[in-house]
């Protein structure tokens, strides 16, 4: 393309910076959502690697046991009676501490004569001897920034909260990571003497794993072969990989949801750019026209176009990676806590920038801006010169097309719906219908505009006079920027009916659920670290205390662990209930509770929750193999039943079989059952003065329970509350930027209206009901198309990300406020141009561009 024609292009955008501004700002918040999103979920999953890698250090193998762990003797028989050097005891656990609340640290407990192999804590540890931390019982080390931060120096006295229980421990050494990747990896670990941790922790004589290091060895295979030799029934040896490779199996679901939902943010952002280039063709008509009339080909009008188009996307992806980078500070902790909720446990200090984020952003941001100007740019080259030269050209073949375009609109949704109802789980499918929905519904719009702007015109006639029937033919007259606009913010808008109506059919069976499976009147476990569980166990003492106070009549115990099985490893809850409990305690997908509790309870089946059976294809009679303290043990499914609250899934067997396959006495909850009429709150307030002070437990009645427990539901959803605002600002934008060019376009035709007699105030009316017709337009066209979004949610997505049923829940509210909000936000973008609009100079108007 000639320099001459470069010159013409940039010369257009600064003669129109609000137009290219809001079309740069428009992508650039559509790139600052996914960017945003995605360094948030790689801030928390790089904290959780890194803190592993610590951990772990250059662990190449674990040995690994039950829930109770592996016994110390098997540490001593590798390496004194197998001569096997390179391997370390691990004792892992968690803590907080009361001077920093909220804040959650690793215990680690290792052998300081074992550790040279494997982590380099101890050579990089000052203002101690080592020989501290073996000798004297309650100490620890603490890397120096944390310990600057926390208010601890070598030497001080300090409380930990361990499992429920206070205990006083010494600090006798700060940590110097080598680095910062290094200092962020121990910010929240606590090293300790393997005997210290023991006891912190309440697993004496146990380890949580041994650590093996191969790295070096030359008969790795014969190394392992030996080790497997001596090792327990019961136990078994993984690869340190295996974990991050657990993590990443347990959280895609969770990232490809987020980042499908963040992608819509763009795709709104598409119609803008649409809109924006569509209106740049139509302003430069005539120039094109004389373009032509003069040589310039085809090729060359069509590049012109897609270069405008791309220093747009250009420009806009680069100020949204750079807005990605800050909305991602304020997003991480919500994704944070979203994780900690569902997932695993960790603590993000700081967002961590990656460049390929930011890159891939940049480049779906140029794409997207590219695609939306295709058309526009075909547009502009396809039209005869002397078509291009005629004013009304575009809006006659906006018109011509609509049916067309509907027709196609059909098509591209009955290709989501196929999509959609493929057999299988991929997920990359389902979202693809979902799109394709979206996009034919759009298609469908521009058609329904022309029919429902003329159904209007009587109705708003009546209503407002000369000023609703003008507005009301002027939006079906310029439709090729109106549709689009309207389209625009059906599309916003329909997020919003769409998430919303996901996550309160989700929360209603929730709530539907847990009425079902809190079945107790209290329930009691240690105080928990984080939400998605209960590490701690009660202490004995405590349980006897608890089913003793008066007024408890019965109590059933909860074990929650994870055990390995045939299909990787699993949440196994191990119920101590009655029969009466027990039948009344579950909604059963599969099977009978009432003919199934002698199996259950003998110990010779097994129940599944809906999730599990789902990712693993089990069902009622098949069976599955549970590593048992004992060896690999097959159990019978007998029934499915429905559980939320695990989207990996669980496995529930009898308590009674748990004792008799696994070497665990501990007690993760109990529920306590009072007599029919009873003051539950004067019970909750006796078990508390019987609790004592000896170790922090969590008392709460059966609705305190689930308040809780829908509070931490909220909370997983908040995310998607900020992508629907996210969503909103960008429709919001978009039809700013076409009121803006409606602004522009009809200035000649506002000017004969001043000049007929029209005052400032009529001009701002008619704009204003125009504006206010087409936020209600598209708040109707959205009610269908977030609906159809949200029935793809609940039933595809939901279903084949989690596993989970859901009963659709559509509140009018939700519907209302849709509609209520497309009208409110068309209107507030229409106030600035409906003032330029009434407040322009006749003559200026009169004489046109």
């Amino acid at each position: 393309m000639s320099a001459m024609l470069w010159r013409s292009s940039l010369r257009h955008l600064f003669q129109h910076p609000w137009q290219a501004g809001l079309a740069i700002l428009g992508i650039a918040m559509g790139v600052a959502v996914v960017v945003s999103i995605d360094l948030a979920n790689q801030s928390a999953k790089r904290s959780f690697a890194l803190s592993t890698d610590a951990v772990a250090g250059r662990a190449t193998h674990h040995i690994v046991a039950g829930p109770s762990g592996l016994p110390e003797d098997v540490y001593t028989k590798l390496r004194v009676e197998s001569g096997i050097r390179n391997i370390a005891p691990v004792v892992e656990g968690y803590a907080t501490l009361p001077r920093m609340p909220g804040r959650t640290f690793r215990l680690l407990g290792i052998d300081p004569l074992a550790e040279a192999p494997f982590r380099s804590y101890l050579s990089d540890t000052t203002n101690a001897d080592v020989r501290a931390l073996i000798a004297q019982p309650d100490t620890v080390l603490l890397s120096r920034a944390t310990a600057d931060e926390v208010g601890l120096v070598p030497g001080q006295d300090f409380q930990m909260n361990v499992g429920g229980f206070d205990r006083s421990v010494r600090l006798v050494g700060l940590l110097e990571p080598a680095n910062s990747i290094s200092a962020q990896a121990l910010s929240d670990v606590f090293i300790a003497d393997i005997a210290t941790a023991q006891e912190l922790l309440r697993k004496e004589g146990r380890l949580s794993r041994i650590d093996i290091s191969l790295l070096d060895s030359d008969n790795a295979v014969l190394t392992l072969e030996t080790i497997g030799a001596v090792l327990p029934p019961g136990a078994e040896i993984v690869r340190a990989s295996a974990r991050s490779e657990s993590v990443e199996q347990l959280t895609r679901a969770f990232d490809l949801n987020l980042m499908a939902l963040s992608m819509l943010a763009l795709v709104v952002g598409m119609f803008l750019i649409y809109n924006t280039m569509t209106f740049s063709v139509l302003q430069r008509r005539a120039l094109i026209g004389v373009l032509r009339a003069i040589g310039v080909t085809r090729r060359q009008v069509f590049a012109l176009i897609m270069g405008e188009a791309a220093v747009i996307g250009l420009i806009g992806s680069v100020l949204g990676a750079t807005l990605g980078v800050f909305l991602g500070r304020a997003l991480v902790q919500i994704v944070t806590r979203t994780i900690n909720d569902l997932f695993f446990v960790v603590t993000v200090r700081e967002l961590t920038v990656e460049p390929s984020i930011l890159l891939k952003g940049g480049l779906l941001g140029v794409a997207a801006t590219l695609i939306a100007a295709f058309v526009p740019a075909m547009e502009a080259t396809s039209v005869a010169t002397r078509v291009a030269l005629t004013r009304s050209a575009i809006e006659t073949r906006a018109h011509k097309l609509a049916p067309v375009a509907s027709f196609g609109g059909l098509i591209v949704v009955a290709i989501g719906i196929g999509l959609m109802l493929i057999p299988g789980g991929n997920l990359i499918l389902s979202f693809g219908g979902m799109f394709a929905l979206m996009v034919g519904f759009a298609l469908i719009i521009p058609l329904g505009v022309v029919l429902a702007s003329r159904m209007a015109v009587p109705i708003i006639g009546s209503a407002f006079g000369l000023m609703g029937t003008m507005a009301a033919r002027d939006i079906s007259r310029s439709l090729s920027r109106s549709a689009v606009a309207i389209a625009a913010l059906a599309v916003a808008v329909s997020i919003t009916v769409g998430m919303g109506t996901m996550v309160n059919s989700f929360r209603t069976t929730v709530e539907d659920w847990l009425e079902t499976s809190l079945v107790a009147d209290v329930y009691v476990s240690p105080t928990s670290l984080f939400s998605r569980g209960v590490e701690a166990t009660l202490a004995p003492e405590m349980l006897r205390r608890m089913a003793a106070t008066p007024g408890v009549e019965s109590y059933s115990t909860y074990r929650s662990v994870r055990v390995m099985s045939s299909n990787g490893e699993v949440q196994l809850l191990a119920l101590g209930t009655s029969p009466q409990v027990f039948k009344g305690s579950r909604r059963f997908k599969e099977g009978d509770p009432v003919t199934l509790w002698d199996d259950f309870d003998a110990g010779n089946a097994v129940l599944i929750s809906e999730p599990y059976a789902y990712h693993n294809g089990l069902g009622l009679g098949s069976t599955l193999i549970l590593r048992t303290d004992t060896g690999d043990l097959e159990f019978q499914v007998g029934g499915v039943y429905y559980d939320y609250a695990n989207s990996r899934g669980t496995v529930m067997m009898s308590r009674n079989a748990y004792d008799r396959h696994w070497d665990d006495d501990g007690v993760s909850s109990m529920g306590l059952y009072a007599p029919e009429g009873s003051d539950v709150d004067a019970l909750v307030e006796s078990l508390r003065a019987a609790a004592g002070e000896d170790q922090d437990i969590s008392i709460r009645s059966n609705a305190s329970l689930r308040e809780a427990s829908l509070e931490v539901f909220d909370r997983s959803f908040a995310i998607t509350s900020v992508l629907r605002v996210l969503a909103m600002i960008v429709a919001f934008v978009g039809v700013l930027s076409a009121l803006m060019a409606l602004q522009l376009e009809r200035a000649r035709e506002l000017g004969v209206l001043r000049a007929l007699g029209f005052t400032p105030g009529q001009v701002w009316a008619l704009v204003t009901t125009q504006t206010g017709l087409m936020g209600l337009l598209a708040g109707l066209f959205a009610l269908p198309m977030g609906l159809a979004m949200a029935a793809g949610l609940v039933f595809v997505v939901n279903r084949r990300s989690f596993g989970w049923s859901l009963q659709m829940d559509v509140p009018a509210a939700i519907l209302i406020e849709a509609v209520v909000l497309a009208v409110v936000a068309a209107l507030a973008a229409g106030v600035y141009p409906g003032i330029r609009m009434a407040r322009s100079s006749v003559a200026e108007s009169l004489r046109g561009e």
